[in-house]
């Protein structure tokens, strides 16, 4: 029934959870979550986005674009914004949905790629709602690490999860972290984690 989906000529009036959903179904282990972000979570980690720096904001596994419009209503210009997504089908809906956003189908894990392609000068945030913990430590450790050589200093890589801990300690990299309250709107309830580099 999911794959019926794909070529049912309502498919531009499916609900975004089910396109979530269908996603998941495909590539679980690439897609994370079987849900979109809740707005609740999506303001939450836009709120985090400094409002003193006016670098590109770079977004990670964007998906049905809940996030990115957080991120906008947070103020940020959409020439501004760089969203990295992985599946076409929620990089032709990103296209449509957010003009001037930049949208670039590709892998995240691939950073060296994405910067040297994209990214021209320091970055205000790098907002991500990869599913990091599906990944191994090192992988996750990695990424970040790069997207924080990416940013301006102090600047923050801006993370969610459901987990009870980060996805790479704090003891384990030169950053802090920096922890929100539980989001109980989100399902399942998530919180957001702020990685940033000590400003010498």
């Amino acid at each position: 029934m999911l794959k019926q989906l794909r070529n049912h000529p309502l498919k531009d009036h499916i609900p975004d959870e089910i396109r979530f959903l269908r996603q998941w179904f495909d590539n679980p282990i690439k897609t994370g979550a079987v849900a979109p972000s809740s707005p609740a979570l999506a303001r939450k980690m836009a709120s985090y986005i400094p409002d003193d720096l006016q670098g590109p904001v770079l977004e990670l596994g964007p998906g049905t674009g809940v996030v990115t419009h957080a991120v906008l209503q947070r103020g940020v210009d959409p020439s501004r914004v760089l969203a990295v997504e992985y599946s076409s089908d929620f990089v032709a809906m990103l296209r449509d949905r957010f003009a001037g956003v930049s949208v670039i189908e590709g892998d995240a894990y691939d950073f060296e790629t994405i910067r040297q392609n994209h990214i021209r000068e320091p970055l205000t945030a790098v907002v991500s709602s990869l599913p990091l913990f599906t990944k191994p430590k090192p992988m996750r450790k990695r990424l970040i690490s790069l997207c924080l050589d990416a940013l301006a200093p102090g600047a923050p890589f801006i993370q969610f999860s459901y987990a009870l801990v980060p996805p790479v300690p704090e003891k384990e990299g030169n950053f802090t972290i920096e922890t929100s309250n539980w989001i109980l709107g989100n399902l399942p309830p998530a919180r957001v984690w702020v990685y940033r580099r000590p400003v010498n």
